[in-house]
C-alpha cells in the first residue's frame, strides 16, 4: 500500500472515529457510576481472550465478541464498542503488527465501530433493551439473535469489502474464515449469553464463574486449530513429496516445488540456490509474487546474504523481522522484505542447494512452517537428485553416444507423435522431412579407419547443427544417415534448406587426427551426401510414408543419378 494511502486512512479515523465516539456518548449518556470495577473486568476479560486468535489466512478470528455480547446485553452500545475497541488493541499487542503494517489499526477500529452501530440499530429496531430487562419476554429472543447474526454476517462481509476497496486484493466472499466465524459463533455466542445470565445474577463474581472457563476455551479453540492447521500442512507436504517423486526433469520437479510452496505458505519471494563447487553457487529458481523482477543471475559465496550466510553456517534460520538479518544485505535482497526463512537441502550429508523465502510481513512465520519447509527440503533434495538420473538416463535412450544427435527411436516416436497432434487438431500446414545419406562412407573406414570414420559423424552432427539451429528436429537414423523434420516447412522450403546443408558439407573437408595414414598431423576427408526430401500432405497420408518417400528420392532421385546431390519426391514421381 502507498504511503499516501496510508496517510489518508490515519487522517480519516483521526477525524471520524473521535467525532463518532463523542457523538455515541452524548446520544447515549452512558452510566459509569457505580459501573466502573465491573467494566474493567469485563474489558481485562476481553483483553485476555483476544490473546487467543485462530490466524486464518491473513485475518485473526478471536473470541472477544462473546464478551461484547454479554456487555451490550447489560450495559448498552457504548460500553460494548469500548470492550471491542479495547480488544482490537489487545490483539494488535498479540500478533505485533511491523511500523509499515500500523495503518491497519484505525482501518479494524472503524470497521469494528461500525459494525457495532449496525448492530445495534437492528437491535433497537425490534424492540431489544438492556439491563435485565434484555430477557424479560420470550419474544427478547428475536432481537437477541438478530444482534448476534447482524454482528457475524457485517463482520464477514466487510472484510472482503475492505480488500478489494482498499488492499486491492480479490478475495472471496464466503470462505474458511467464514466458516470459522460461524463455528466459533455457534460456541462463543451462547457462553457469552451464559455470561450475561450470569453477571445479571451474581454480579462481578459472575465474571470469574463464566469469564475463566471462557479463556480456557478460547485457549482450547486455538490449540485445536493450530493443532488441523499442523495436519493440513502435513498432509499437503506428503501430497508434495510424491508428486515430486515422478518421472520429472529437474525442471519440472522445480516448477512443482515452487508452486506448491506459494500455495500453502505466505511467501513473496523464493530464491533456490544450487550448489555447484565447493565455494559457489548460482540461482536455479526464483520467484516474485509481484512479478516486477525478472529472473535474476545470482552466484554467490559462502557468508554472501541469507542464503550465503545458511551455506555457511549449514544450518536453517528464521527472522522475524529485517533488522535481525540487514547486515546480510545485498544487491539482489528484496526491499520490501521483512520476515525469512532459509534452509540448506542436504542429500548424503552433504549441502547441494539453499531454499531461502521472504515474506513483506513481519512475523509471517510459525514454527511449524519452518518444520514444514524443512521436510520439504529434504523432499527436493531427493527429487532434484533423481530428476538428473531420470535426464541422464533418458537422454542415453534418446541420444547417439557419438554424436549427441537424437537416435532413431526418439526420432520415429516423435515423428508419430506430431502426426497423431496433427491429426487430432486437423491442422492443415505442411511438414518436410529431409534424409541424408553419406556417400562411400565405406572407403572412408577403409582408407582412415573407422576412428577416422567416427570423427566424420560427430564432425558432420555438429555442422548440421549449426546449419539448422532450432529450425527442426535433426537425428541420426542409421550408420551413415541423418533425417531432419521440418514442421511447418513446405516443399519449397525443404528443398532449399537441403540445398544449404548439401554446401555445409561440401564446402570445406573434415579433419581426422585418429587416421591410420602413415603421415603427422590430420587427414583432410572430404565427403559428399545424397539427400532425399518429402513432404505432407503432398507425398504422403502418413507418418512413416514421409519417410519412405524421402527414402526413395534419397536412392532413386540421388544416389542412382550419381550422388552429391539433393532430389525430391516430386521429381521422383515426375520420372516415373
Amino acid at each position: 500500500m502507498s504511503k499516501e494511502k496510508k496517510v489518508v486512512i490515519w487522517l480519516l479515523w483521526a477525524f471520524v472515529w473521535p467525532i463518532s465516539m463523542y457523538g455515541l456518548y452524548i446520544w447515549l449518556d452512558p452510566v459509569f457510576a457505580g459501573n466502573s470495577v465491573e467494566i474493567i473486568a469485563f474489558i481485562i476479560l476481553a483483553s485476555i481472550v483476544a490473546l487467543f486468535p485462530l490466524q486464518i489466512g491473513d485475518n485473526p478470528v478471536f473470541f472477544t465478541h462473546g464478551v461484547a455480547f454479554a456487555v451490550f446485553l447489560y450495559y448498552g452500545l457504548f460500553f460494548e464498542i469500548v470492550i471491542s475497541q479495547v480488544a482490537i488493541l489487545a490483539l494488535v499487542a498479540k500478533v505485533r503488527l511491523g511500523r509499515g503494517s500500523l495503518y491497519r489499526v484505525p482501518i479494524n477500529l472503524l470497521m469494528f465501530l461500525f459494525i457495532s452501530v449496525i448492530s445495534a440499530l437492528v437491535y433497537y429496531a425490534l424492540g431489544g433493551a438492556h439491563g435485565e430487562a434484555a430477557t424479560d419476554h420470550l419474544t427478547d429472543v428475536v432481537p437477541i439473535t438478530c444482534y448476534a447474526l447482524s454482528q457475524i454476517i457485517l463482520n464477514q462481509f466487510s472484510i472482503p469489502f475492505i480488500s478489494k476497496v482498499i488492499y486491492r486484493k480479490k478475495q472471496r466472499w464466503i470462505d474458511r474464515g467464514f466458516i470459522w466465524d460461524l463455528l466459533t459463533a455457534a460456541l462463543v455466542l451462547p457462553i457469552g449469553f451464559v455470561l450475561y445470565m450470569v453477571f445479571s445474577e451474581y454480579g462481578i463474581s459472575g465474571i470469574f464463574s463464566v469469564g475463566i472457563p471462557f479463556v480456557f476455551i478460547s485457549g482450547m479453540m486455538m490449540l485445536y486449530h493450530n493443532s488441523n492447521q499442523v495436519n493440513a500442512y502435513l498432509k499437503e507436504t506428503s501430497q508434495i513429496g510424491h508428486e515430486l517423486t515422478g518421472e520429472l526433469g529437474v525442471k519440472d520437479v522445480l516448477d512443482i516445488f515452487v508452486q506448491r510452496i506459494k500455495d500453502i505458505l505466505p511467501v513473496d519471494y523464493i530464491y533456490i540456490f544450487d550448489v555447484s563447487s565447493d565455494d559457489h553457487m548460482e540461482l536455479i529458481r526464483f520467484f516474485d509474487r509481484s512479478g516486477k523482477i525478472d529472473f535474476p543471475s545470482i552466484h554467490l559465496g559462502k557468508k554472501e546474504s541469507v542464503s550465503g550466510n545458511t551455506w555457511e553456517e549449514e544450518k536453517s534460520v528464521y527472522f522475524k523481522k529485517r533488522s535481525e538479518w540487514s547486515h546480510l544485505e545485498n544487491a539482489y535482497t528484496p526491499l520490501d522484505a521483512e520476515s525469512v526463512l532459509s534452509i540448506p537441502i542436504e542429500r548424503k550429508n552433504e549441502i547441494v542447494g539453499i531454499i531461502t523465502i521472504y515474506s513483506n510481513k513481519r512475523r509471517a512465520y510459525f514454527q511449524f512452517q519452518f518444520m514444514i519447509l524443512t521436510i520439504l527440503g529434504n523432499y527436493l533434495g531427493v527429487a532434484i537428485e533423481n530428476a538428473r538420473h531420470y535426464e541422464r538416463t533418458k537422454a542415453e535412450s534418446e541420444r547417439c553416444a557419438l554424436t549427441g544427435l537424437y537416435n532413431y527411436r526418439y526420432f520415429e516416436h516423435y515423428l508419430r507423435d506430431l502426426f497423431d497432434k496433427v491429426e487430432l487438431e486437423q491442422q492443415t500446414g505442411s511438414i518436410s522431412l529431409v534424409l541424408l545419406d553419406i556417400d562411400h562412407f565405406k572407403s572412408v573406414n577403409d582408407t582412415y579407419g573407422h576412428e577416422s570414420g567416427n570423427e566424420v559423424l560427430a564432425s558432420l552432427a555438429k555442422r548440421l547443427q549449426d546449419a539448422i539451429g532450432k529450425k527442426g528436429t535433426l537425428a541420426r537414423y542409421g550408420g551413415e544417415e541423418f533425417v531432419l523434420l521440418l514442421p511447418g516447412y513446405d516443399e519449397e522450403m525443404a528443398s532449399h534448406m537441403a540445398h544449404h546443408i548439401r554446401q555445409c558439407i561440401i564446402g570445406e573437408p573434415f579433419l581426422s587426427y585418429e587416421h591410420i595414414l602413415n603421415q603427422q598431423g590430420p587427414a583432410y576427408i572430404s565427403v559428399t551426401a545424397s539427400i532425399g526430401v518429402a513432404t505432407y500432405p503432398d507425398h504422403c497420408e502418413e507418418a512413416f510414408d514421409l519417410i519412405r518417400q524421402a527414402d526413395r528420392a534419397m536412392y532413386v532421385g540421388a544416389k542412382q543419378k550419381g550422388r552429391d546431390r539433393v532430389a525430391g519426391y516430386r521429381e521422383l514421381m515426375k520420372t516415373v
